[in-house]
């Protein structure tokens, strides 16, 4: 589990969800799993959960990946502490939580993604991240409006 730089961002591993005292320590509000993979975390009801479903093989219909980035985004814009989570942690959970600050802040999704990523590990789909970068770019494109 790490925090980006500057956000109430986190982005984990399915493992690490098991840990919920990490997770309720770190004042995390939100949950965002993105795995299509994985079991549902155990959690307390406070927290709340969005579950997008989402392959790894850039196969997604573009208005789930769409919907999880404006989810992403309106954490981001109402500054309520979320984590991003999937199977490895290296792959939609960095991607889509760069997408979010990209749909947020309106930096370039390159930008957003140097930022997420860090110093931390990460394992870039690039059918997964092609994707996403065309939702981002598409008709369904936002500007930074509050």
């Amino acid at each position: 589990m790490r925090q980006i730089t500057g956000q109430l961002l986190w982005v984990c591993n399915s493992g690490d969800m098991l840990n919920v005292r990490s997770i309720m320590n770190a004042g995390i509000e939100a949950v965002v799993e993105v795995a299509d993979n994985e079991p549902f975390a155990v959690l307390p009801r406070e927290i709340v959960r969005c579950r997008f479903p989402l392959s790894d093989g850039g196969d997604n219909p573009a208005w789930l990946l769409r919907l999880a980035a404006d989810t992403v985004a309106a954490f981001v814009r109402a500054r309520i502490p979320a984590i991003v989570c999937c199977s490895g942690g290296m792959n939609r959970s960095v991607c889509i939580a760069a997408a979010g600050l990209t749909v947020a802040s309106g930096m370039e999704l390159d930008e957003s993604l140097v930022a997420v990523i860090g110093n931390g590990p990460a394992d870039v789909s690039p059918r997964f991240l092609a994707q996403l970068r065309e939702v981002i770019a598409g008709p369904f494109s936002q500007t930074n409006e509050t």
